[in-house]
């Protein structure tokens, strides 16, 4: 018998597919809106690293998914591209004066060559990468139509900025380490600093973005996340005068209940009021704590086990409950960004402010107790955050938390002093990057701060060539030195000079909408054509990793919301069914400290026992994340060459549930090329016209039906094991059968392509079977002659014997008590009762004898 040829039989079938188009897919009206499924991979960032095994998980699995709906009738659409602008790039061009377009073209060739490799049936000619001015241009129009409805606006904010990638960054793209703050790429030091922003009311949607979650088929886990970041709370915005000053302080709580156990305030370290009342001798301390906060991220802030700190400013504000006059502190645990900036403290009713009042030496008042009349006894040794019943609280104790948060909100609006409020953590979305390798904002601004969009038949905005990517030293984008690109007049003819906007998009801007440019990469009169919306939108199922659950998913959400508003789309929402799918990881080693050891400086001592090479200590073998310092990662291209692409996805999805993180194993990766061998061999046995045996039958259409149930369902794992079962039934004959060999193949053919392509053109087919009508089963033929019935004693488990379908309760009986088992424990007992369920179980009741 050959050898399994999959170098050949691979490259043939890529060249075929690509030389015939064979997975293009346009628009047919005639075909029903539920027979058309767009179906969709989060696309990559191109990195020079190309593709690890971790990307193509996804991409098999939906690959699988749209080759399976293809021969069951469906148009599919189901297209690739690149999240090609981005800061590594432009990392890259500083370091070696490289543009990073050329880095960016060659590492999308070279994702490009992986992807086509692994025979993904992927529709290239809607390929789009976001760095491209055809792209962008509707980038930036999109960017406009924010700007007109009043969605895109100037401040000048504390953002986290890294000198050395010349850049702002994110919260979550600071990581805090020994040595203060530092860049999560790079590990470069950060600095807090005011810079000039472009922000995006994304808080506008909150509430649109917050319920229109519920319609959607994504995990819960996922809107959990979201609904969190959002943030949504219901309570009263309350004003406490200042003692000593004129004006006040409001602030936003969740419990107008507890406001009598209000002891002291609390104001972010950045409040403007701060400096203002903050008296002779303070402020010094004040001054010195509010660098020390400069220097935190907000996680490492608002971190509830972290030790408070604090500063007391030697000013004074007054409770509007009780006329008592209440020390104000400044503490890093307080956010400028949310809410107000200050707080009320309830030590006696929430954590982190008594751990402050204990630490300080504030009062602590209760003012909740958990029964309607209840006492309290001090000192208390924790905080109750339970609802109860009002004391201490003057005309409204006794009354319950809920009925005492509507009457002190009633009692604050008739006295001016407060109002009902919602509130909602999500922030304005900080818009703008200080990079070149982005898109440019298509604004040009005036010295006096008048803006001018840019007329929307000048775009794109072209990113000019710059001779330096390094950042200009002020906090401006590299752009800023381009001074002939800078350097215009408005855009409304009349000649007066004018600046271009220097700040450039984040790379979330290109990501936002691109599910949208595929269905019209090429139109360059709008982003795309309203028919293409209609027939195709919205994406019916979008996989990708998990890491995108908050800010890229709720990004594009809001975008879509806006053209929505605008009537440029068809839906309120983008994605309807979300997948995420597990993480591919690697085997690390681990010394007894924790600290883990590249894989190369390990050796095996012997089976399952390892040590470290340098000092010879043991290690343990761990499950941790693929990384370049562990030297763990797998590279799809050296799996390809030397067990094929078909044992690669066949593996990727066999390796466990698809949502599921499990570890790479290359003995299971032989384990499947081996399978797939055994296939091949299987093809060179000789075939008969002849009706296949019942049991090969059986066996083809349980296949049939699991295979096409389990695709479905995305449940890949199940549906190979029972083609492996399939296959072994297989073996049990010495020659094929036409009528169960022809359907094996296109049941097996969306996981195993090129395989399969191979076997139904050496069994005569002409052309491709991507088209070919997946196959169907026979109910009668996948319901078993015999069915496992379970013996039990006193209900517990003591023998399994096979029985006929459909034998009557008498009959499994005289089967159960014909068992040897059985018998043994029946012989010493007295049998009260006997149930006997047909098809399941007979279950024999007993007492001992005597």
């Amino acid at each position: 018998m050959s050898k399994y040829p999959f170098h050949e039989i691979e490259l043939k079938w890529q060249q075929y597919w690509e030389e015939n188009n064979t997975f293009k897919v346009t628009e047919d009206s005639s075909v029903p809106k539920e027979k058309r499924t767009y179906v969709l991979d989060m696309f990559p960032y191109p990195s020079g690293a190309g593709l690890h095994v971790g990307h193509p998980e996804g991409y098999t699995a939906t690959d699988i998914y749209c080759r399976y709906l293809r021969m069951k009738g469906h148009r599919v659409l189901h297209p690739m591209g690149f999240d090609s602008f981005g800061l590594p790039a432009e990392t890259y061009a500083i370091k070696t004066g490289t543009h990073p377009e050329i880095t960016t073209k060659q590492n999308i060739e070279k994702f490009r060559q992986q992807i086509r490799r692994l025979g993904f049936s992927y529709d290239w000619d809607r390929e789009i990468s976001t760095h491209e001015a055809t792209y962008y241009k509707w980038t930036q129009w999109i960017f406009l139509q924010l700007y007109k409805k009043g969605l895109a606006y100037l401040a000048e904010i504390p953002v986290w900025y890294c000198e050395a990638l010349g850049t702002v960054l994110a919260n979550e793209e600071v990581i805090q380490s020994s040595e203060g703050p530092r860049s999560e790429i790079g590990g470069h030091p950060v600095v807090r600093k005011p810079l000039r922003q472009w922000m995006l009311k994304i808080t506008e949607y909150a509430e649109r973005l917050l319920n229109d979650l519920e319609d959607l088929d994504w995990p819960e886990s996922i809107k959990a996340m979201q609904r969190n970041w959002i943030g949504k709370s219901v309570g009263a915005n309350v004003r406490f005068s200042l003692a000593d000053h004129e004006g006040s302080l409001e602030v936003y709580t969740t419990r107008p209940d507890t406001l009598f156990g209000a002891t002291y305030m609390v104001l972010s370290p950045e409040h403007p009021l701060v400096d203002a009342i903050s008296t002779p001798e303070h402020r010094a301390e004040v001054q010195k704590y509010q660098q020390q906060a400069a220097l935190k991220s907000d996680l490492e802030r608002t971190d509830l086990a972290k030790d408070k700190t604090g500063a007391f400013t030697g000013a004074y504000a007054v409770n509007p409950m009780n006329g008592k006059k209440i020390p104000i502190w400044i503490s890093d645990y307080i956010l400028i960004s949310y809410g107000t900036g200050a707080i009320m403290a309830v030590p006696a009713h929430d954590e982190r402010d008594f751990a402050f009042a204990l630490k300080f030496g504030l009062d602590i008042i209760r003012v909740v107790a958990s029964e309607k009349g209840g006492t309290v006894s001090l000192p208390m040794e924790e905080a109750t955050t339970e609802e109860g019943f009002a004391i201490n609280s003057g005309d409204f104790s006794g009354l319950s938390t809920q009925d005492c948060k509507e009457k002190i909100i009633t009692w604050l609006e008739q006295q001016g002093l407060g109002r009902r409020a919602i509130n909602y953590k999500l922030r304005d979305w900080i818009f703008s990057r200080q990079r070149y390798w982005g898109e440019p904002i298509p604004l040009v601004l005036t010295d006096e701060g008048a803006i001018y969009p840019i007329p929307e038949d000048q775009l794109p905005l072209a990113l000019p060539m710059v001779e330096s990517y390094k950042p200009a030293g002020t906090g401006e984008s590299p752009l800023a030195t381009v001074t002939d690109w800078v350097n215009t007049t408005l855009p409304d003819g009349s000649g007066i000079p004018g600046k271009r906007e220097t700040n450039t998009m984040p790379q979330w801007a290109g990501s936002c909408w691109y599910y949208l440019r595929y269905l019209d990469p090429t139109n360059d009169k709008e982003f795309a054509g309203r028919d293409k919306i209609d027939y195709w939108m919205p994406v019916d199922l979008y996989v990708g990793g998990a890491e995108h659950a908050v800010l890229h998913l709720l990004y594009a959400r809001f975008w879509h919301k806006v053209l929505y508003d605008i009537g440029a789309v068809n839906t309120v929402e983008p994605f309807h069914r979300l997948v995420n799918q597990g993480m591919i990881t690697s085997y690390a080693y681990q010394r007894s400290d924790g600290t883990l050891v590249p894989t190369d400086e390990v050796e095996e001592v012997s089976q399952g026992s390892w040590k470290e090479t340098k000092t010879g200590l043991p290690v343990s073998q761990v499950i941790a994340k693929m990384s370049k310092s562990l030297k763990n990662v797998i590279n799809p291209d050296d799996i390809i060459q030397e067990f094929g692409a078909d044992s690669m996805r066949l593996y990727e999805m066999f390796m466990g549930p698809l949502r599921q993180s499990k570890p790479w194993n290359t003995n299971g990766l032989i384990g499947i090329h081996r399978f797939l061998d055994r296939i091949w061999r299987l093809a060179e046995k000789p075939i008969v016209d002849d009706q296949a045996p019942v049991e090969l039958k059986k066996s083809l259409h349980k296949t049939i039906k699991k295979v096409g149930e389990d695709t479905n369902s995305l449940d890949f794992n199940t549906a190979i094991s029972q083609m492996m079962i399939f296959v072994n039934d297989s073996y049990k004959f010495e020659h094929r059968f036409k009528g169960t060999w022809a359907p094996f193949i296109l049941c097996f053919a969306p996981y195993a392509p090129h395989l399969a392509e191979e076997l139904w053109q050496r069994e005569g087919n002409k052309s491709t079977l991507a088209y070919e009508p997946f196959p169907d089963f026979d109910p009668a033929l996948t319901i078993d002659d015999e069915v496992e019935i379970v013996l039990q004693v006193n209900g517990k488990l003591r023998a399994k014997i096979m029985a006929a379908r459909d034998l009557g309760a008498t009959e499994l009986e005289a089967l159960a008590r014909a068992n040897d088992r059985i018998q043994e424990y029946l012989e010493s007992s007295q049998v009260l009762k006997v149930v006997a369920v047909p098809g399941r179980l007979v279950n024999f009741v007993v007492k001992p004898r005597g």
